[in-house]
């Protein structure tokens, strides 16, 4: 029974292939009017709508496809992308990183520009920062190893940045120019005039040069300067001509006149800085110890004479 319905299905396949090539061999053969090309062109004009209908309808089921497909790919280029912008991100703070610590190295190659040579400066590394908008006080890490001191003033390439205020073995914290707890002798450009320079109140950024006398010309765009002189024993004794910050506008509402100030140093970026330290007998070691003896509300000018320092150490 099996091998007849073989023998059957055969047979049928072999007809109709026979079938097939004998129509294949009359269409070719009749001219384009004949009747096999008529009844195609029935079966086209009939099948067309049906098949044009079944284009539409399946179209939004194509194009769902197709939009599966594309936005998996887009999301492989997405995440393709991301990680390449994440190295080329961590590529190019790194190398600004690099670029900043070497400015700023080069920069502290010409510090005595500042005024500074009285001092063996010291430099360091920050290694802390405090943790809020103000970065008022930071860490380094050098300390009495180093030959750094309380009071010692602490400078980067661009000017002052403030004052060590406590100091460890081998680390030291630096209150800088922005503090509430600093005050800095200072004058504008090549006055002689001198006030105090404290954080302006509710401006983190921002400096304010108190006390001047109100004759004192002060214009917008001048720098102020480090005086080299202390207004308390408490204070730091700054060399003078140090930058401190520039001048952007002039207070006149009071019998003296006040000055806002924006630092040169950019406080909020601190990588590199250096202490200048005096060793004992120095010049400089001499005017700070002067400059701690003298009652509160005196100053002292780090370009007093000789013969001062020379009487004052001789009573010390």
């Amino acid at each position: 029974m099996y091998d007849k319905t073989v023998r059957r299905r055969r047979a049928v396949l072999v007809l109709l292939v026979v079938l097939s090539l004998l129509l294949l061999t009359a269409y070719f053969g009749e001219a384009p009017s004949g009747r096999l090309h008529g009844v195609q062109r029935v079966f086209l004009t009939v099948v067309s709508p049906i098949q044009d209908g079944a284009n539409k309808a399946l179209k939004p089921v194509r194009d769902l496809f197709g939009w599966f497909g594309d936005t998996l790919h887009a999301k492989t280029q997405r995440d393709q992308l991301r990680k390449q912008t994440d190295r080329l991100r961590r590529q190019l703070v790194a190398d600004q990183a690099e670029k900043r610590s070497y400015r700023e190295l080069i920069a502290l190659f010409h510090l005595d520009q500042l005024g500074v040579g009285n001092y063996r400066p010291v430099s360091a590394t920050v290694v802390a920062k405090t943790p809020n908008i103000w970065y008022s006080t930071v860490t380094i890490d050098k300390g009495e190893s180093a030959g750094v001191r309380v009071n010692d003033p602490v400078i980067n390439g661009e000017g002052l940045v403030g004052k060590v205020v406590q100091v460890a073995a081998d680390g030291a914290q630096v209150d800088l120019i922005t503090d509430s707890s600093i005050g800095v002798s200072a004058r504008v450009g090549t006055s002689n005039a001198t006030g105090i320079v404290q954080p302006k109140v509710g401006e983190p950024n921002d400096l304010l040069l108190q006390y001047l006398p109100a004759n004192t010309q002060v214009n917008a765009g001048e720098y102020v300067v480090t005086s080299g002189t202390v207004a308390s024993p408490d204070d730091s004794l700054y060399p003078p001509g140090l930058p401190i910050g520039q001048v952007t506008s002039v207070n006149e509402e009071s019998a003296y006149k006040s000055v806002n100030v924006r630092p040169v140093a950019n406080l909020h970026n601190l990588d590199i800085v250096q202490v200048l330290t005096a060793g004992a007998g120095t010049r400089a070691s001499n005017l700070a110890r002067l400059a701690a003896k003298l009652p509160a509300g005196q100053t002292s000018s780090s370009s007093a004479s000789a013969e001062q320092l020379a009487s004052t150490g001789a009573g010390g």
